[in-house]
């Protein structure tokens, strides 16, 4: 596995759009369909997967993943954090009232 820190954010994009191009051709979908069911333009996605587009927004990757059905996916990116063991042994017991003291 190559360290992925290494790699910059144009050869990540690169990547993913290679990846993706792999997903689009699994799922027996062109990229006039998948522009279509998107509302991406075919150009984007063809300079998405060949590596030449490397500003593919945050919407339109969502809109790429939707269309390949790999939406869920997308709670890999960042993941919700563990509650910290220390915290939860730390953390006072939520008050059933308030008072104000005189």
């Amino acid at each position: 596995m190559k360290d992925i820190y290494a790699l910059s954010n144009t050869e990540l994009i690169r990547g993913l759009g290679l990846r993706f191009k792999t997903y689009r051709i699994q799922c027996r979908l062109t990229q006039s369909e998948v522009a279509e069911q998107t509302g991406v333009s075919v150009p984007t996605i063809r300079g998405f997967e060949n590596g030449k587009t490397a500003n593919v927004s945050l919407q339109v990757l969502l809109s790429l993943m939707r269309a390949v059905g790999q939406l869920e996916q997308i709670e890999q990116l960042l993941p919700e954090l563990p509650e910290n063991p220390k915290d939860v042994f730390f953390k006072k017991a939520t008050p059933k009232r308030v008072r104000h003291g005189k």
